[in-house]
């Protein structure tokens, strides 16, 4: 199975609501399809989603990453040297990794075309669902707590919350969620870098001192200050997750070995894709630190792929794979199945994606 083409779409899904973070306010999911072609007459596919305040990776930057070093760089190559392909795929050019993630997974895709397995029982295959969390976007308190009671009426039984625009304001945002939904529900919380780390440490404290029972926040301090980050894990009553923190493996063995998160938070888009996610899985399984799988605002194809990762590794321990039930419409034929929180992988030979209704082909 060689390959001979790189193709490259775009697709436009609206959201159901807009999607709003410390860093940035999204009414719809614009994501270039990477569709890997081979001779064989199969089909690998990847996705990436511009976030350019998050991973540096604009539309352009990832489409110019994929035609003018990646696809040159893979064109003519056999599937079955799949160790030496994948390690090209992640030398061809520095960082660009929402790029390298795209057609990583679309060569993950075609090796289990190639074996006739699912990707997840070639990773592992440790389950066949998982239970995802929600995100509700920073609003005003009342909003955010009408949002979380529809969350829960859909059954979802853990909430993550966006905080951090208004750092005076997010202990009232989430006392009025607390208060909606009341003590059964999981809260999580995820700041996006938006505070100090004394100021995190307060806030995270002051929360718990009301008694918000807050189960982890998301990366609290700006991604490069591994030192705050270990300053608020050490001080913080609420376990600390490391996410814009960790985007390769290196990052996850420095800050695991110096305590700097109680948990790691694994996206593809920020590591490079699944080659290089297995990489920190299997480090956090030697420092047991367990791992949440995480996704940007992403349509299934590339949720699918981490929907896969979760289902093979024990050691990811909790689920943030929202993006596709955030849509209000999905164009991916085939994959993982999403029902609200609960989604069941596919058992269809590599990634199980069957084809991208409405791709706008460059």
């Amino acid at each position: 199975m060689k390959i001979t083409e790189v193709k490259l779409g775009r697709i436009s899904v609206p959201l159901r609501v807009p999607f709003k973070t410390a860093l940035r306010s999204v009414n719809s999911v614009e994501d270039v399809i990477v569709e890997v072609h081979t001779d064989t007459g199969a089909v690998g596919y990847g996705e990436a989603p511009p976030t350019g305040a998050i991973t540096g990776d604009t539309t352009g930057a990832i489409i110019g990453a994929i035609q003018d070093h990646i696809a040159r760089s893979v064109v003519g190559r056999d599937v079955d040297d799949f160790e030496d392909v994948l390690q090209t795929v992640q030398k061809c050019v520095v960082k660009n990794t929402s790029a390298k993630a795209a057609v990583d997974m679309a060569l993950w895709d075609l090796y289990g075309q190639l074996y006739k397995i699912p990707v997840h029982k070639l990773m592992g295959g440790a389950r066949k669902r998982i239970v995802t969390d929600i995100t509700i976007s920073v609003n005003p308190p009342e909003e955010m707590a009408r949002d979380a009671v529809n969350a829960v009426a859909r059954g979802y039984e853990t909430l993550k919350i966006k905080v951090g625009v208004n750092p005076e304001l997010d202990v009232a945002r989430l006392t009025a969620v607390r208060k909606a939904i009341g003590d059964k529900t999981r809260i999580c919380i995820d700041a996006n870098q938006a505070w100090n780390p004394k100021q995190a440490v307060r806030l995270l404290n002051q929360m718990q001192d009301r008694g918000l029972d807050i189960e982890f926040v998301e990366q609290p301090v700006q991604a490069h200050d591994f030192q705050g980050l270990k300053y608020v894990t050490e001080r913080s009553y609420v376990p600390v997750l490391a996410d814009e923190s960790v985007f390769s493996p290196e990052d996850a063995v420095t800050i695991m070995r110096m305590g700097a998160a109680d948990l790691v938070n694994i996206k593809l888009m920020k590591c490079g894709g699944l080659y290089n996610a297995l990489k920190i899985a299997s480090a956090a399984e030697v420092y047991g630190v367990e791992c949440m799988i995480g996704c940007m605002l992403e349509a299934k194809i590339s949720v699918n792929a981490a929907v896969h990762l979760a289902c093979a590794k024990k050691i990811i321990t909790k689920v943030d794979l929202d993006g596709p039930v955030l849509c209000s419409e999905d164009p991916i034929l085939g994959g993982a199945v999403f029902q609200e929180q609960l989604i069941t992988v596919s058992d269809e030979p590599g990634l199980g994606i069957k084809g991208v209704e409405g791709i706008r082909y460059l």
